[in-house]
């Protein structure tokens, strides 16, 4: 990653830690970050590095898939539906293997243009346009790793609204985005209205 940042997201330093320093643990944690509290999704990288002894690309992409749906459904598991986001993962590891020589951060790391950046993220197995934006988000705000004129990409994520977890910066900034969350939803909006 470009800079130090922290991202006190998961209430566990050791993983807040894993996901500042290892850009496939930040990928893994953003792909499980849907239908659960975001510590729970952000904690999945360091379980799964605790179970597999490692937090490697292409090892998982080597694994048998019924042998990684199996350590992702282990208890705890390591989301609400741990069998489809374990395919989710281990296609995810498969296409940092194949495409970027098993290295997460080639995603974005050295490429001049925000857009391919983007269209890069939203390609990835369990991502999207949405969450595409909020990573980039992450890049830019977090780690100043996303290349020049990355806002418009990341829209509205860009903003200064606290309203994903690109806007954690601390304890505080995570009761902010969840308090924006709860009163999105109860209004029946989404984070990005």
């Amino acid at each position: 990653m470009a800079k130090t940042a922290t991202l006190p997201i998961t209430g566990d330093a050791a993983a807040d830690t894993l996901l500042e320093k290892a850009p496939l643990a930040l990928l893994i944690g953003m792909l499980l970050d849907q239908q659960v509290p975001m510590e729970w999704a952000f904690k999945g990288p360091a379980t799964l590095k605790a179970r597999l002894g490692h937090l490697n690309a292409e090892k998982i992409a080597a694994m048998e898939p019924s042998a990684f749906e199996a350590v992702c459904k282990e208890k705890p598991a390591i989301h609400r539906f741990p069998g489809s986001m374990a395919k989710r993962i281990h296609a995810l590891c498969q296409v940092v293997t194949d495409e970027y020589g098993g290295k997460a951060d080639r995603i974005w790391k050295g490429v001049a243009d925000p857009a391919e950046v983007k269209a890069r993220l939203d390609a990835l197995p369990g991502y999207g346009d949405e969450k595409a934006r909020i990573f980039l988000a992450i890049l830019g705000k977090r780690f100043a790793a996303a290349p020049a004129g990355w806002e418009p990409f990341a829209k509205p994520f860009s903003d200064a609204k606290m309203r994903s977890v690109a806007d954690v910066s601390s304890p505080e900034a995570l009761l902010k985005v969840r308090a924006f969350k709860q009163a999105q939803k109860a209004k029946g909006k989404g984070k990005a209205d």
